[in-house]
């Protein structure tokens, strides 16, 4: 599947109808006519985001720390203490009851076995809690014999470290973003999968000859001008792709926004430059030291802003970076027998720094970790394997729910010294709509659903509008009425429901999510026989022929539970088929 920008194919929405009964041929209790107005149901209802924080402490030597209880933590957002209600800690990959507090530090003795969960532990593991790990190749930033070298060792950590269960997907860049194995339980399918990529050119090394070749004309340049022209070109070329690269990075974690649980990204290349070229304009300016202006100009390419924005957009969906330099303990480009003049060692170190800062920054500041120049990887990625299976997770509520805003976290073990605490710094507080959108996304693209009010979905015969190449296609989405909210009032119950649509076709085009809202309005001497029904909302979807994928967001909103569905179809005859893997 390619995951790159691509137009819309379903035209709006036709959203028509309203509610029906579920199989009776006149209106039951929970038919049009007994459908309210909307705006009739004056409930106050409070929607509570409990904000999960993956926190992994350790102490003075490396060692992780475990034992700690809730009541060891504290958590500041935006500097303001708030409130710890979730508390979850995982050691060696089995939940734990929190320990009790004692005043003398002793030895914490064996997790104790946790009611629904098997005796080793790896049973029962919260849909919250749920690992899912996407392993990125980024092909256009990386030379094929270090990402080679590197993948060897992440066939062994797939095979050995991560566990059977969790949710692991293949991803590689090279202009375009795609998924070589979608969502897997099984992680040596993954560990397979690597093997095909040894195959692919790797275009970092396009790369250092381009660069090489401008080295050699800023050294042959006749004047500090020319000498800046030179870098200043290079420096357009590679700030150009480095805004692809870092786009493709933010559409993956826009993808994963509405899966629940951990998500962590291994993301493996040769680096990318904070400041592109800079390496380039400090070269120009020891050539020509008087006046050339070089190390002034680069400022103006200086890119952090970019990383910050894909580490903020990360942390507002719950991702973690887990960043490897595959190109591992650098060789000093002075003494490269390609290079017809012997370059300052600076210049080298700098370009060093330049590629490593941002993998630096970014594994930092959403509580992952960088593996830097390691000639060998295996382990730091067993560190890597730690954080998964030993952490807390602490949840507070959000103190101001679905404004939209970026907060930033901070946690603190106040009764220990000397131990490190790693954490994403900060999260978005989305709106309702805006979590919505991203779940009905994900459902769509991973088809990984989370349904509590076991919404389904049916098709009717789609029908083909005159002198069109487009079909009308009648939509279904089912609920039991059991298990919908709804209020009592004098003569009828009252709930409300808030549905988001959107498509796929089979080329990957996907439609914008489209909502709706509706009331639910049952007689009150028609709720026991309604009850055994189901409530029925009808949507028309406007599309081309061929096989799609339909997905449908359901919130209730007096619950505030959340739900989301999908179903494939071929529209104008033929079999459904899975498209998960396009």
């Amino acid at each position: 599947m390619s995951l790159g920008r691509r137009k819309v194919f379903l035209v709006p929405l036709l959203l028509v109808g309203g509610l029906a009964g579920a199989q009776e041929p006149e209106p039951p209790a929970g038919g049009e006519g007994a459908a309210a107005e909307p705006g009739e149901v004056f409930v106050d209802t409070v929607d509570v985001n409990v904000v999960n924080v993956e926190v992994y402490v350790t102490d003075k030597d490396g060692n992780r720390v475990s034992g700690l209880t809730r009541d060891d933590f504290e958590v500041y957002e935006d500097r303001r203490p708030v409130t710890i209600t979730n508390f979850y800690a995982v050691e060696d990959g089995r939940p734990v009851r929190e320990f009790p507090r004692l005043e003398t530090p002793v030895e914490p003795p064996e997790p104790l076995p946790v009611p629904g969960v098997a005796a080793d532990g790896r049973a029962a593991v919260p849909e919250e809690q749920r690992l899912n790990l996407i392993v990125y190749i980024d092909n256009f930033n990386i030379r094929p014999f270090n990402r080679n070298r590197v993948l060897r060792e992440l066939r062994v950590f797939l095979g050995e470290e991560v566990r059977v269960g969790d949710r692991v997907m293949l991803v590689s860049y090279d202009r375009s973003l795609k998924i070589l194995r979608p969502f897997t339980t099984d992680p040596q399918a993954v560990a397979s999968a690597l093997v095909e990529l040894e195959r692919v050119t790797g275009h970092a090394a396009i790369r250092d000859n381009d660069r090489r070749d401008v080295m050699e004309r800023i050294q042959d340049a006749g004047s500090p001008n020319q000498a800046l022209i030179w870098a200043r070109g290079y420096a357009e070329e590679v700030n150009n792709d480095l805004r692809f690269t870092i786009d493709a990075l933010k559409e993956l974690v826009n993808w994963l926004s509405g899966l629940p649980g951990r998500k962590a990204v291994l993301y493996v290349s040769d680096g990318l430059p904070m400041v592109p070229a800079q390496e380039l304009f400090h070269a120009v300016d020891a050539l020509h030291p008087a006046g050339s202006g070089a190390i002034t100009e680069s400022l103006g390419f200086d890119a952090s802003r970019l990383f910050q924005e894909l580490a903020a957009q990360s942390n507002a969906n719950r991702v973690t970076f887990y960043t490897i330099d595959a190109a591992g303990l650098r060789v000093d480009s002075s003494i490269d027998v390609q290079n017809r003049t012997a370059q300052p060692i600076s210049i080298s170190s700098i370009d060093t720094h330049n590629l490593q800062a941002p993998l630096r920054y970014v594994a930092d500041a959403t509580g992952g970790m960088a593996i830097l120049n390691r000639n060998r990887v295996l382990p730091a990625l067993e560190q890597v394997a730690t954080d998964f299976e030993t952490y807390y997770s602490l949840g507070y509520p959000a103190p101001e729910a679905g404004r939209g805003r970026y907060h930033r976290i901070e946690v603190k073990v106040p009764g220990r010294r000397g131990l490190t605490v790693r954490h994403r710094d900060g999260y978005r507080d989305k709106t309702v709509e805006a979590r919505m959108t991203d779940g009905t996304m994900t459902v769509l693209r991973f088809e990984i659903a989370r349904n509590p009010i076991e919404a389904r979905l049916e098709f009717g015969e789609a029908i083909r509008r005159r002198g069109e190449q487009h079909w009308v296609l009648p939509v279904e989405v089912r609920i039991p009425m059991e298990n919908i909210t709804l209020v009592p009032r004098a003569d009828s119950h009252e709930g409300r429901l808030r549905l988001f649509v959107a498509a796929r076709d089979a080329a990957g085009d996907t439609s914008p999510v489209q909502q709706a809202t509706t009331p639910v309005s049952i007689p009150a001497d028609a709720i026991e026989r309604a009850r055994g029904e189901d409530w029925v909302y009808r949507v028309e979807l406007l599309m081309r022929g061929g096989p799609h994928l339909v997905a449908v967001g359901v919130r209730d909103e007096l619950a505030s539970s959340e739900s989301f569905v999908s179903r494939s179809v071929v529209v104008g005859g033929g079999e459904p088929a899975a498209l998960g893997g396009l």
